[in-house]
């Protein structure tokens, strides 16, 4: 499916492997934003997604642009996934291919997804330019935790293997990674120098000042994929905890799905907790209703006991404007560091911290505001766009290699 751009001038075509909307699967809302940044750059001709399959009862159209083209070629926890790209990349004839992926992108089951992110490696050694974004590397990730492993032999198995998957993924012609400490990882222990840090980056454009709240009560977000190593249950109880204390005017709105690893953990949490009043469920939100439901928060909270990767949720946080209580733990620590994102901290596990923590936001205002103001300056810093723009120069270094215009001369 095409809409064509008679107006392009000549310059990068570039294809995209991502998942995306109206997809569910994971990264699915980065993909859409990396995609549109990365064709509004004006040295890119044309951007070809390759794209997960989805239900079909969902047109794809209102989600295209003029210069983009979408296929949809590979299917979550499929095992031909690699062929079925590397021969959509090729018959697409482009210039260069980026994989937007973490190490679940392709499936849960474990061979699935390795061999869906083996095909950046795959496609450098047929001479196709490929850079791999990894939003998270098994060293950073507490594999039992986060639900990737069930035991301890598990998690160690799963570890060595993601050793061996890293070391083969290093074999692409770049390799990005969204946090400074994972490319010291990936220098220190790989040996590797083709790696590169670029940030996260925040989606659209961010307002010069925080939204206006709304009036009523005072309302508790949090947002996100739970029930393996974010949880739902401190959050409330530390809210009940803050009703005992007075504070009888607040709102829990919980928005979101479970994660995959946990089917049926909110319907649980739902039946649990069906005596607290002003509790609130989602389900899950459409692109367009993020920003509208984290705006109407007078802070945000993020239940976390572990980290996967630089928080997708702590950035768009961040451009809407808002407070977040969350634990100074893993990548979100580094966050704070390296971006200069703020927020009040709490002990992991703590539902006593936690309350003190959301209950100090709550009374002070010129706090609060501190805090989102931070944010909102933090995540101007940083856009999607400003992203995009280092990636295709990436590209443009590789299209100007030797190794390159070598690729070229021999496919040619």
């Amino acid at each position: 499916m095409t809409i064509a751009n008679s107006t392009a001038q000549s310059g990068l075509k570039l294809a995209v492997v991502t998942a995306y909307p109206p997809s569910r699967a994971s990264l699915n809302e980065y993909g859409l934003h990396l995609v549109l940044a990365l064709r509004s750059d004006p040295r890119v001709e044309s951007v070809h997604v390759l794209a997960d399959q989805t239900d079909g009862t969902t047109s794809d159209l209102e989600h295209l642009a003029t210069g983009l083209t979408l296929e949809r070629c590979w299917k979550f926890d499929a095992f031909g996934n690699s062929l079925a790209i590397a021969r959509a990349a090729r018959r697409s004839r482009v210039d260069a291919v980026v994989f937007n992926s973490h190490f679940r992108s392709f499936g849960e089951k474990s061979l699935a997804s390795a061999l869906g992110l083996l095909t950046a490696p795959l496609l450098s050694t047929l001479r196709v330019p490929t850079v791999l974004i990894l939003h998270n590397i098994v060293e950073a990730v507490d594999l039992l935790s986060t639900g990737m492993a069930k035991t301890r032999l598990g998690a160690t198995l799963a570890s060595a293997a993601g050793t061996v998957l890293t070391r083969l993924l290093l074999f692409a012609d770049k390799v990005s990674v969204l946090l400074p400490s994972y490319e010291q990882i990936l220098t220190d222990k790989y040996r590797a120098r083709n790696v590169v840090h670029i940030p996260h980056g925040v989606f659209g454009r961010t307002p010069t000042n925080p939204p206006p709240r709304p009036s009523g009560l005072r309302r508790i977000v949090t947002f996100g994929k739970f029930g393996t190593y974010k949880k739902v249950e401190i959050l409330i109880e530390a809210v009940e905890l803050l009703r005992e204390r007075g504070m009888n005017d607040l709102e829990i709105v919980v928005a979101g799905t479970d994660s995959p690893n946990t089917p049926g953990y909110l319907a649980s949490v739902q039946e649990r907790f069906a005596r607290v009043p002003n509790l609130k469920f989602t389900g899950y939100l459409a692109e367009e209703d993020v920003d509208p439901t984290l705006a109407s928060a007078t802070v945000v909270v993020l239940p976390y006991t572990s980290t996967t990767g630089s928080s997708g949720v702590l950035h768009q946080v961040g451009r809407v404007g808002r407070a977040v209580v969350m634990p100074q733990i893993g990548d979100l620590a580094e966050l704070m560091r390296s971006e200069g994102y703020a927020g009040e901290t709490f002990e992991t596990g703590s539902t006593t911290s936690l309350a003190t923590a959301v209950e100090r936001v709550l009374n002070d205002p010129e706090y609060r505001v501190r805090l989102e103001r931070q944010n909102l300056e933090t995540s101007r810093s940083c856009s999607i766009a400003q992203v995009a723009s280092r990636y295709v120069d990436e590209i443009t270094k590789l299209r100007g290699s030797r190794s390159f215009r070598r690729r070229q001369l021999a496919a040619s």
